[in-house]
C-alpha cells in the first residue's frame, strides 16, 4: 500500500458511503484511479464488505455485557461446536478466543437485564460446551471505534 492507498483506507473507515469522486478529491487522485485502487484493495483483502453502523440504543439493544466463558473441553470438536453455536446467535456481537483463565470473551447486546438473564440462563449456560460463565455489565462506552490505525 502506498500513501494514496492508505489515505483511501483511512477515509473509507470513517465514511464507507463516500463516492469515488468525493473520495478522489479527499485523497488527491482521479476518480477512475481511486475506483481502481478500491477494487485492488478489495481483491487483496484489505477492504471488506461495506456496512452501516446502527445505534444500539435506538433499536432497543442498549445493554452491553462482556461475558467470559470457560468450555468443558478443549478438544477441537467441542471448540468447533461452541463457535458454531455462537456464530448463530445474533445477540453475540463479538467472540474472542482468549489466553488465560477464561477460554472466550463475548460481547453480548440485550434490551435490558432481564433479556440478558433469559439468554444467559436459557441459552448460553445450558449449552453442552459451556462449563462456566462470568458476566460484566458495561456502564458506559467511553471509546468505540471501527477505525484501525494505519
Amino acid at each position: 500500500m502506498d500513501g494514496v492507498d492508505r489515505r483511501i483506507v483511512e477515509q473509507l473507515q470513517r465514511d464507507g458511503s463516500l463516492s469515488s469522486a468525493e473520495l478522489a478529491k479527499t485523497v488527491g487522485a482521479s476518480p477512475a484511479s481511486t475506483w481502481r485502487r478500491i477494487k485492488a484493495l478489495e481483491a487483496a483483502g484489505v477492504l471488506g464488505r461495506t456496512v452501516r453502523l446502527v445505534d444500539a440504543e435506538a433499536v432497543g439493544r442498549g445493554v452491553n455485557v462482556l461475558c467470559s466463558i470457560r468450555i468443558r473441553s478443549h478438544a477441537a470438536e467441542h471448540r468447533n461446536a461452541f463457535e458454531q453455536f455462537i456464530d448463530g446467535r445474533p445477540e453475540v456481537m463479538e467472540c474472542y478466543s482468549m489466553s488465560g483463565d477464561w477460554d472466550y470473551l463475548l460481547r453480548i447486546v440485550a434490551a435490558d437485564v432481564a433479556d440478558y438473564n433469559r439468554f444467559l440462563m436459557s441459552t448460553l449456560l445450558p449449552h453442552p460446551s459451556v462449563a462456566a460463565g462470568s458476566s460484566r455489565f458495561v456502564l458506559a462506552v467511553t471509546k468505540y471505534t471501527t477505525v484501525l490505525p494505519l
